[in-house]
């Protein structure tokens, strides 16, 4: 993460002196992925919930990285989660690619580790699914959520309603 703001800000600072032809311009883009990844994963450090944590397996791939969920309630209380994360070069208009690592029974995800929240789709049927407005710290708290109290009791009352 630091490793990368740092080569950002290096870069910056170089375009006023480079005198180098346009050659060597091309190695040194930093796409427009990268540039809004290093701001939404300070933001996202910043606002991590406290079940939550990101690792970076490598800090010069902000599009990798892993998150654990350490549920303190419900009925996975005392699991540890993980999730891989990958962030595709056309994102933020397309979602990032979440897996789930952990073998698990929970509703929503498969036993192949796909995970079924909205936010994490291109196009959703009932309006909640990715929009560009949507960011890393939206991704994390979904993932999040899926191990609440307040998302038992959401599939509890759907169970009752539509489960005759």
């Amino acid at each position: 993460m630091l490793t990368l703001a740092s080569k950002l800000k290096r870069e910056d600072g170089l375009k006023g002196s480079r005198t180098s032809a346009t050659a060597s311009d091309s190695t040194r883009r930093v796409s427009v992925r990268d540039r809004l990844l290093v701001k939404e994963v300070a933001e996202l450090e910043a606002n991590l919930p406290c079940t939550c944590k990101v690792h970076f397996p490598d800090p010069n791939k902000l599009h990798c990285f892993q998150l654990t969920v350490t549920p303190d309630e419900g009925y996975y209380q005392g699991g540890k989660f993980q999730f891989e994360t990958e962030v595709p070069d056309a994102y933020n208009m397309v979602p990032p690619k979440v897996k789930c690592l952990t073998r698990i029974w929970h509703p929503n995800i498969t036993e192949t580790g796909e995970i079924c929240l909205s936010l994490l789709r291109e196009h959703s049927i009932d309006g909640t699914g990715w929009a560009p407005t949507r960011t890393l710290k939206d991704v994390v708290w979904g993932l999040n959520s899926l191990f609440t109290e307040d998302f038992r009791n959401k599939v509890e009352d759907y169970i009752k309603r539509y489960a005759r």
